[in-house]
């Protein structure tokens, strides 16, 4: 039997309201006849789109693939409309969530094999690890991109895929920061761009000063390693970065980092939902890795 468009629709208005009573009262519908027309489109694919909570509707994770593909449905239905010309093509949409301290580049080069595909959309946000985690739970994410691993609390079944792993560098520019000079020295006498106190490179590097006898003067503490980028070249201290945030100044020599390393190692994680019907893309970018 083919789909009916009509509940597709109407699915499709609930999903993005978010709201029964909302959407009815939208389209001039009974609240029974809008639930009874949801109901045989769940009866045609065979799932649940909604899991009902009380007066809350929230996507079930086939409600979330019918959602991608009515948003696909649609689209092309206003282009056709819009009298556009054919050459596009459906796109899979590929919803990643990054924490806001992650290294742009490093998002952009684990992106990167997917980035220029015709059939994907990537939408990319930026979050607080909590946040992105419970984003990833209720399926607004299809993979979040961390530098720590999710707790086991087992409220979750979230699988977690480590990517990469590179030292952390004191890194300024070659007026303030003598590559040659120890690490301890560079501490006493430079001030120092840091993470905030609940990052893990904020937390390693207390505990290695700590360990130092040295009580480092704080310009500076940001929770975006783009800024503590900036700030760096503003010269206003030494920042605490890995390399790859700063790849372009030290290629150039606007920044020069030290050689004296802190024994600090930041590692990447992607971390997923175990599901029933994973996302194509997903599976495709960490087969990348």
């Amino acid at each position: 039997m083919p789909l009916n468009y009509h509940h597709l629709r109407y699915f499709w208005a609930v999903a993005h309201d978010g709201n029964l009573t909302r959407t009815a009262e939208r389209l001039n519908l009974s609240q029974s006849a809008l639930s009874t027309q949801i109901k045989q489109l769940e009866d045609r694919l065979g799932h649940a789109l909604f899991d009902r909570r009380g007066r809350q509707l929230h996507l079930t994770e086939a409600g979330r693939i019918a959602l991608d593909h009515a948003d696909a449905i649609f689209a092309t239905g206003q282009e056709l409309v819009a009298t556009l010309q054919d050459s596009g093509r459906s796109r899979q949409a590929l919803r990643v969530g990054a924490q806001a301290t992650l290294s742009r580049n490093f998002q952009i080069g684990f992106l990167r094999p997917i980035l220029s595909r015709p059939d994907v959309e990537v939408i990319l946000r930026s979050g607080h690890p909590t946040e992105l985690l419970e984003g990833l739970a209720t399926l607004n994410f299809d993979l979040v991109l961390l530098n720590r691993e999710p707790p086991d609390d087992g409220l979750a079944p979230f699988e977690t895929h480590r990517l990469a792993e590179q030292p952390v560098s004191l890194v300024g520019t070659p007026a303030r920061l003598n590559p040659d000079l120890p690490l301890a020295t560079l501490l006493r006498d430079q001030p120092v761009i840091l993470p905030t106190r609940d990052s893990t490179l904020r937390m390693a590097f207390d505990a290695q000063a700590s360990r130092l006898g040295i009580s480092p003067q704080v310009v500076a503490e940001v929770d975006d390693m783009a800024m503590m980028r900036l700030l760096a070249r503003e010269d206003i201290g030494l920042a605490l970065v890995p390399p790859i945030v700063v790849k372009d100044e030290l290629a150039s020599g606007r920044l020069v980092e030290a050689r004296d390393h802190p024994a600090i190692v930041e590692t990447f994680y992607a971390i997923t939902l175990r599901r029933r019907f994973p996302n194509p893309v997903v599976q495709d970018l960490l087969a990348e890795r």
